[in-house]
């Protein structure tokens, strides 16, 4: 059994979460109105739901407005949730809709990307797919080489950023992604994986230079 944290206090040990039982505690709590658990909550969940807002969205200040709208989201529907999926699970999904919507509400035109790697037979493949092993570990962790992947997480379409974010940044699991999502299993595979190619496409010309400079230094 795990260990058990005191939910009266907000800054209560990071693992309650992870428990099922500590979570069913948690919900309760909420649902009966416990301020203190209401501060828990959002402690807790407050940088993984700014980060898929903001990895969604592109722009810090709407990121935290999305913020602010899940937990108070989030506070108004608590006596309507009934626990079948988990609290961070239920609160993804609320920022991830709200994220969305603001898309939506850009009408942005619609990025290629999505167009060559659609299909689920005779897929087309990127036409440069580079071995980034070949970059050393600190090339691939610089401010440049992560402001790359920001753009290009960035063009992606919304319905394969969406898949991307909540499964390769935040790490849900692939049901867990599809419940956020309203998707089946094979569909959040299928985009993830088109994501990933697309991205991987997207990046290797960029790559392919770095590689070129470590070559001729």
């Amino acid at each position: 059994m795990g260990t058990r944290h005191n939910l009266s206090n907000p800054t209560a040990s990071k693992g309650i979460t992870d428990n099922v039982e500590d979570e069913a505690v948690l919900l309760s709590r909420l649902q009966a109105g416990d301020r203190a658990a209401f501060a828990y909550l959002v402690e807790i969940h407050s940088p993984h739901v700014y980060r898929v807002a903001l990895k969604l969205l592109g722009d810090e200040q709407e990121a935290e407005e999305v913020l602010q709208e899940t937990f108070l989201r989030a506070f108004e529907k608590i006596g309507q949730f009934e626990g079948r999926a988990r609290l961070g699970t239920w609160l993804y999904r609320i920022a991830t809709n709200l994220a969305l919507m603001r898309l939506r509400k850009r009408q942005l035109p619609t990025v290629p990307l999505d167009e060559p790697l659609s299909g689920e037979d005779g897929e087309e493949m990127p036409r440069e797919l580079l071995d980034w092993s070949q970059l050393p570990e600190e090339e691939l962790l610089s401010a440049e080489a992560r402001a790359e992947m920001d753009a290009a997480i960035a063009a992606l379409p919304e319905t394969l950023r969406s898949v991307f974010v909540l499964r390769d940044i935040e790490g849900l699991s692939t049901q867990e992604t599809a419940d956020v999502l309203g998707l089946s299993v094979p569909a959040v595979k299928s985009r993830l994986l088109r994501a990933r190619l697309a991205l991987r496409e997207r990046l290797s010309e960029y790559f392919a230079e770095r590689v070129r400079q470590v070559d001729h230094a």
